[in-house]
């Protein structure tokens, strides 16, 4: 197999970046889902409700997709000359006009407002980034939002998502509570770089890694002449050549190597040290929703059968015992740890393996636990995490 696309998203939401090379880290590709709209929602009396931030997501906020995001990598010696353009495009035939935004890759957090963000019961601080990016995507968008900016922040990976947490296969309480006792202090409110393991504003984990074939089978379901576009699910990762459509709802973990032979290179300070394989541990699969059926074009429901492409997967596609409800396409995956494993590049065009199968599909695990005045305490009728 080889890597066939590679895909980030600087704002979540917004849409898709391609990449034709990218350094997995830990957490990431570098930039991805650093930054997120905010919905705001001001106090009702009427109701008693409380002014309150709203995550906007696709499927509940499709209008995102129509703003395009180009992003432009920092020069060596100003990594300040990073930044992001934001183009919004309305919909064919509108009477409103294109905008673009420039925004900081890195922006100086000093004097912003800081936010609570919570995606999925996985808490994390982020940055308001003023009055002037607020006021834009606002404008575009006819309803007030706030810009954040997740900066040094993390959220932290719960359930069985982690490659740390055990009892991947079978989702047991066991996995959830090593998991969360691990990552103790980003419960209260978001983690730190370094404090285990840690995600971005991406939903459930730090990469997706999808197939050519499997998105051919979903394709084979739209009348002839129609196609799936691909960066409707999102992905980081986009693989060709597997033997066949599905296969990797088995996959444990993928290795990457370099198309030039020799291993991936890795580098630091741009210099070349050493050649290895990188490794991407999967972990579990990726229960889809109904933003698989919104049209890029208009910012809307699709009409027509691409309309309807989430309930054709739910004939066949509901393989998941933990998300029975939810067809399956894609894994989530981590970057596997250890000695120099970051700095190694991927590119379009590298080799790849399986180099881990597992015999039976992993199950999406459930939380039965939440903190409690005296710590942590089992619930077991909290709803599942994360409630996708």
């Amino acid at each position: 197999m080889k890597i066939s696309q590679l895909y980030t998203y600087p704002i979540k939401s917004l849409r898709s970046v391609p990449l034709t090379t990218a350094m997995p880290t830990r957490h990431g590709f570098p930039y991805d889902r650093r930054f997120m709209l905010l919905k705001v929602h001001p106090a009702d009396p009427s109701t008693s409700t409380e002014a309150h931030l709203e995550n906007m997501h696709v499927a509940h906020f499709p209008e995102t997709v129509l703003f395009l995001q180009e992003l432009v990598f920092p020069d060596n010696e100003d990594p300040s000359t990073g930044h992001i353009v934001v183009t919004f495009k309305p919909p064919q035939g509108s009477e409103r006009e294109e905008r673009k935004l420039e925004i900081p890759l890195t922006p100086d957090p000093k004097g912003l407002e800081v936010v609570d963000v919570v995606m999925h019961k996985s808490p994390a601080k982020a940055y308001n980034m003023g009055t002037s990016y607020n006021s834009w995507f606002s404008e575009c968008l006819n309803y007030p939002v706030v810009f954040a900016y997740l900066g040094p922040h993390l959220r932290p990976v719960l359930g069985n998502l982690s490659p740390n947490a055990a009892g991947q296969t079978s989702g047991t309480t066991g996995s959830w509570l090593s998991s969360i006792v691990k990552n103790m202090p980003s419960v209260l409110g978001g983690m730190g770089r370094e404090e285990g393991e840690g995600i971005t504003f991406a939903d459930c984990a730090a990469y997706l890694v999808v197939t050519e074939e499997s998105l051919k089978n979903v394709s084979s379901r739209l009348p002839e002449g129609e196609e799936m576009d691909m960066t409707k699910f999102r992905p980081n990762i986009v693989l060709s050549g597997s033997p066949v459509a599905w296969d990797e709802d088995f996959w444990g973990e993928v290795t990457f190597t370099s198309s030039s032979g020799g291993g991936i290179g890795i580098f630091k300070d741009d210099e070349r040290i050493g050649n290895d394989g990188t490794k991407i541990v999967l972990t579990q699969n990726c229960p889809r929703c109904k933003s698989i059926n919104i049209d890029y074009a208009t910012g809307k429901p699709g009409k027509g059968e691409a309309g309807s492409i989430l309930k054709k997967l739910m004939k066949d596609r509901r393989v998941d015992g933990g998300m029975k409800y939810s067809p399956i396409f894609g894994r989530y995956g981590f970057l596997k740890t250890g000695k120099d494993e970051e700095g190694r590049k991927i590119a379009v065009g590298d080799e790849v393996a399986v180099s881990k199968r597992n015999n039976e599909r992993t199950k999406f695990g459930k939380s039965r636990t939440r903190l409690g005045r005296n710590g942590l305490e089992a619930d077991r009728h909290m709803k599942e995490w994360p409630g996708l």
